[in-house]
């Protein structure tokens, strides 16, 4: 803070001024605050009554009435639970005006630390209208609802209803009795006041809005004048169409909140299902090929032992036969040897000439489906690439080995998915998901299944899944 004298005016800049002024204000919220304390000791210890006043009301407008009175001592009282309600981040709150938005949130810590964070993000120095923006935030107030302190719309000759021997407890936070109870048994100077005597004997005049109990007559009920009754009668039809508006509004976007958080959850164990069928997937498919490496291996040692042992007949047969009927026997053993290998193939195919003779009448498609197999066990066996690619054809692949032997995996997998799909749609009622909880486990094979159903089987699965999708819509 600068001294000022005339001699110095004429050297003063601009932000020299405008710093000490700032921290003059600054200096006077700092020791103002401080005050309380003094003040708070004061009231607890009841250190007036030295003085002679008979209530901590009557010493503030006593002693501290150049400085605003009982209204301001009551307002920095308010400001000093404030602060302490708010802990770590009190020391954010630098004065009473910052701390006056805040005092309705006192009772509830969490919310006033959540309006002060708020109140320091959008703002790292915080002024009195952000503290009342991030108070409104975080608790709304009703709209249309004010605190208003006048006088009740009574007539003037009406007498104070007051009632007798009644215990009221304070309720309004800036208030410094704020928790404490008391008894009303003096009538009042006015209708919208009580004097109050609390516990320790100090009797104070409050306001009818800072009880927790309703002040009403014990003979009579208070009348209005017609102009006042009409105004009333309209701010509370007003109110209730609003808080009607606001609870549709909030029930509104909670639904909606709730639909789209449901929605992201399906979505994401959808996504994680079929992850988890892919790599199963493709674990089979490693499984099988090793499998199938097994197999040839076995399979190739119990040929290298059938060589073996032809060998040392035929070294044993070379021995004892003339050179002239190797030849012969060779030939013979050779033709042998592949006539065992084609019937073998054919013996695990079907017979193609039956199909010829007497077309397929009942299920064309998986006649067609069973010459596919035929054709890839033809293939593989005799190693002919062009019954390879007739097979792939006819079964929907790509002419290679590998792409063969899962679609034909896939394919074993139709006459069960085709069962399990037709026990469900024979229930009397089923539902959209009992279906898919039985096809998701048959999606690669959608086609094929669907193919094998009849219309009225499809026409049935259509209409499920409609109905699921309109009560999902009405929900």
């Amino acid at each position: 803070m600068l001294t000022l004298d005339r001699e110095t005016l004429g050297e003063l800049h601009y932000d020299d001024l405008n710093s000490s002024i700032k921290d003059t204000f600054t200096a006077i919220d700092r020791f103002e605050l401080q005050a309380v304390e003094q003040i708070r000791v004061m009231h607890d210890e009841q250190m007036y009554r030295i003085a002679g006043y008979k209530n901590f009301s009557e010493y503030c407008q006593g002693e501290l009435h150049v400085y605003g009175g009982y209204r301001r001592i009551n307002q920095l009282l308010g400001a000093s639970k404030v602060i302490v309600a708010a802990g770590e981040l009190g020391s954010e709150i630098k004065n009473e005006r910052q701390a006056r938005p805040l005092l309705r949130l006192v009772k509830e810590p969490e919310k006033l630390i959540a309006a002060i964070t708020l109140a320091l993000e959008s703002n790292p120095e915080p002024s009195e209208s952000d503290f009342a923006a991030a108070a409104n935030i975080v608790a709304p107030m009703p709209r249309g609802r004010k605190q208003f302190h006048s006088e009740p719309l009574v007539p003037k000759n009406q007498e104070p209803l007051v009632p007798k021997n009644m215990k009221v407890t304070i309720s309004s936070p800036s208030h410094p009795r704020y928790g404490e109870s008391g008894v009303i048994c003096a009538s009042a100077p006015n209708n919208s006041q009580q004097i109050v005597t609390f516990s320790d004997g100090e009797r104070l005049l409050v306001n009818n809005t800072d009880l927790d109990a309703a002040i009403v007559s014990d003979s009579t009920e208070r009348t209005y004048p017609k102009v006042y009754a009409e105004a009333i009668a309209a701010l509370k039809c007003h109110h209730k169409l609003e808080l009607e508006r606001l609870e549709q509004e909030l029930r509104i976007g909670l639904q909606a909140e709730v639909s789209a958080r449901a929605e992201a959850q399906v979505i994401e164990q959808i996504q994680s299902l079929q992850d988890l069928y892919k790599q199963q997937k493709e674990q089979n498919i490693q499984l099988q090929q090793r499998l199938d490496e097994m197999e040839g291996l076995r399979k190739l040692e119990i040929e290298n032992q059938q060589l073996q042992q032809r060998i040392q007949e035929l070294e044993h047969t070379l021995i004892e036969r003339p050179q002239q009927q190797w030849g012969n026997t060779m030939t013979q053993q050779a033709t042998k040897a592949l006539n065992k290998q084609v019937k073998e193939a054919l013996e695990k195919t079907i017979d193609l000439r039956t199909l010829a003779v007497e077309p397929p009448k009942d299920n064309a498609q998986e006649c067609l489906r069973l010459m596919g197999m035929a054709l890839k066990n033809l293939s593989l066996a005799m190693n002919n690439t062009q019954a390879l690619e007739a097979a792939a054809i006819i079964l929907g692949s790509e002419p290679t080995k590998e792409a063969l032997a899962i679609r034909t995996e896939q394919l074993q997998l139709l006459p069960q998915a085709v069962r399990e799909i037709r026990q469900v749609l024979a229930r009397i009622q089923f539902t959209w998901q009992e279906f898919w909880a039985v096809a998701e486990k048959y999606e690669v094979i959608k086609a094929d299944y669907w193919a094998e159903l009849t219309t009225y089987e499809t026409d049935l699965i259509t209409e499920a899944r409609k109905n699921s999708y309109q009560l999902t819509v009405n929900s």
